[in-house]
């Protein structure tokens, strides 16, 4: 399958931007789309369950009332324990069912969204991803996503089980008799609205938690990342603080949200206890009377307690389920981003040619604030161009432009004639090798590294000559493993040039008609440099090339040298001719020539 085919197939079953919903709770339903009947069904279950509940005090406001006490009454006896038995097996049954439709359901969606959200990161914008941080991200796609599945494994279902069971018993209730049916139900309103004020502020709170959660794995994750950097420079002790300082933030929200549950139950307690004791000292006055018979007090008691505590449960449920309400606004925030439009514009069948024309072309991430303008350069196929200039000149920038990781603001940038625009950004990225100033390795082997760029069967001989044009070969000899050797996270096992060379290999076995060296020869020795150098002067034949870098000595080859300050062109030529211009190439020329020569100096006096 070519690259064009996998970036345009879909890896689920549904669109999630349709769960988008200003409403949690129909956004919610509509999540589950595909899993609505198995829900209803589980439901359905519950209302049997619950049903076969009922029927239990109903069978024992029998059995008191015209069994118990009477003679030759072994029959019915046993007709009666068969029937508990019975109503106990339905009861059980139904309700496993409803459990096992519902965990269906829930980690049906789960699945399902943990796969969309991974699908969808990964085609957001670059500003999206500039703007977001990646331990927010995570957090969304793992705890938040988590929080879904329980509000449909647990909290939606257990709250339409209490509906069922108080609407249920209520009604029968009501049929012994409904002056002991509005009496059982009178803290009902108070709970359900303390419920409700509850649910609002837990809303509030464990939103916050979420968020400093987020915080704290951001903070995690760049120390993590950044373990070497912190043991290098002895930092432990300031990230220990800059931890504590964020995990004892999080310990506030935590409590605050913990001391908001806390507070509800002993309020709902109190409520529900007063009112059944209320209940039941109403039922035993109006049996003493003889309005009620002795089964039917007893059936009461019983139907009394599926009412009163499954309200109970109600408001912890309803205060539960704002944490999924959170967790569905924090999942939608990120699914209602738009995506990059990967296949958008035209595919021509064949390889680009490579000519490149840049035209008043600028550019900026803050509208306000341009990093480049008036770029006019022509690039003609297979050429190499050379960009030079100081950190944050915006040489990055420029060469970033080209597979469309961003959109030039103004100007004119044409491949081949035809606009980079109309081109689809999977066709452009498709022609388009880079490597990176800090190459990314995945914990992978050496081999499954080099043949990540391809979507095509590679053998191990297209692996090597790779890896010998990138200067990598022997290296990689000489592990135990070779080819198979594991690099680690990031490629931590390898050498920063090791890593660079690896990189370079893999975009070589990709064979792009456009290269992009983004200061790919930064972390190698002078001899590494010129051999992989000399490869790519041999391989890079007939294909566009633009360098990047920070030493003279990496460009001068180039068929063109750009120098950028500022974000505009300052000076444009081969080596020669802005060796001869009085100007900023000069400059860091001459500068990096004195420091060469005094290095050298310095070498031969410790020899």
């Amino acid at each position: 399958m070519s690259v064009m085919a996998q970036a345009a197939q879909p890896a689920y079953d549904y669109d999630l931007k349709n769960a988008v919903s200003s409403n949690r709770l129909a956004g919610l339903w509509t999540m589950a789309t595909g899993y609505h009947w198995r829900y209803l069904a589980a439901t359905a279950s519950l209302a049997v369950g619950a049903s076969a509940k009922t029927a239990t005090y109903l069978l024992l406001r029998h059995f008191v009332d015209n069994v118990l006490g009477k003679e030759g009454a072994l029959l019915a006896l046993i007709l009666i324990a068969l029937a508990f038995l019975g109503l106990a097996v339905v009861e059980g049954s139904f309700t496993f069912m409803s459990g096992r439709l519902a965990a269906y359901t829930a980690e049906g969606v789960a699945k399902r969204l943990r796969n969309y959200m991974y699908d969808h990161i990964q085609r957001l914008t670059f500003s999206y991803h500039d703007r977001m941080q990646t331990g927010e991200l995570i957090q969304r796609s793992t705890s938040d996503v988590d929080a879904v599945r329980r509000f449909f494994a647990d909290q939606a279902l257990g709250i339409g089980r209490i509906v069922l069971l108080f609407v249920i018993n209520f009604v029968v209730i009501s049929r012994l008799s409904m002056r002991l049916a509005l009496l059982s139900v009178i803290v009902i309103p108070v709970v359900v609205v303390t419920s409700y004020i509850f649910f609002k502020r837990i809303s509030r709170a464990y939103e916050k938690y979420q968020d400093q959660e987020a915080t704290l794995s951001t903070v995690l994750q760049e120390n993590l990342s950044g373990v070497r950097v912190v043991k290098a420079f002895a930092r432990q002790a300031y990230e220990r603080d800059k931890f504590e300082k964020e995990n004892a933030e999080k310990y506030k929200r935590g409590r605050n949200l913990m001391m908001s549950h806390a507070f509800f139950w002993p309020v709902s307690d109190i409520l529900c206890g007063a009112q059944m004791l209320f209940g039941y000292m109403m039922g035993a006055l109006m049996a003493i009377s003889g309005e009620i018979s002795v089964g039917t007090y007893l059936a009461y008691a019983g139907l009394l307690v599926w009412i009163i505590f499954p309200m109970r449960n109600l408001g912890r449920l309803i205060v539960q389920a704002s944490t999924g309400m959170v967790s569905y606004r924090r999942v939608i925030d990120v699914i209602s981003q738009d995506r990059e439009p990967l296949d958008e514009g035209i595919c021509p069948h064949g390889p680009v040619k490579g000519d490149i024309d840049f035209r008043f072309v600028a550019f900026g991430y803050d509208p306000t604030q341009p990093v480049l303008n008036n770029i006019n350069l022509s690039v003609a196929a297979g050429q190499s161009v050379a960009l030079l200039g100081s950190t944050g000149s915006g040489k990055t920038t420029l060469v970033n432009l080209l597979p469309r990781f961003y959109e030039y603001t103004d100007g004119s940038i044409k491949l081949d004639g035809v606009e980079l625009s109309d081109y689809s950004r999977v066709y452009l990225r498709s022609q388009i090798g880079i490597v990176e100033q800090e190459p990314f390795l995945f914990a992978k082997s050496i081999k499954e590294n080099i043949r990540l760029g391809v979507d095509r069967p590679v053998t191990d001989e297209e692996v090597i000559t790779a890896a010998k044009a990138a200067a990598i070969h022997d290296t990689i000899m000489t592990f135990p493993d070779g080819y198979e050797t594991l690099v680690g996270e990031k490629g931590v096992t390898l050498s920063g040039g090791q890593k660079q060379r690896v990189a370079i290999a893999r975009t070589l076995l990709k064979n792009p008609r456009i290269l992009i060296l983004d200061d790919s020869t930064s972390s190698v020795d002078t001899e590494t440099e010129a051999e992989i150098r000399a490869a790519l002067d041999r391989l890079m034949e007939g294909r566009t090339t633009f360098i990047i870098a920070h030493r003279v000595q990496s460009l001068m080859n180039a068929d063109q040298i750009v120098v950028l300050d500022s974000g505009k062109i300052i000076q444009h030529g081969d080596h020669e001719t802005l060796l001869a211009q009085e100007g900023l190439y000069r400059q860091i020329y001459d500068l990096q020539a004195r420091v060469e020569e005094e290095l050298q100096q310095e070498l031969a006096v410790t020899a």
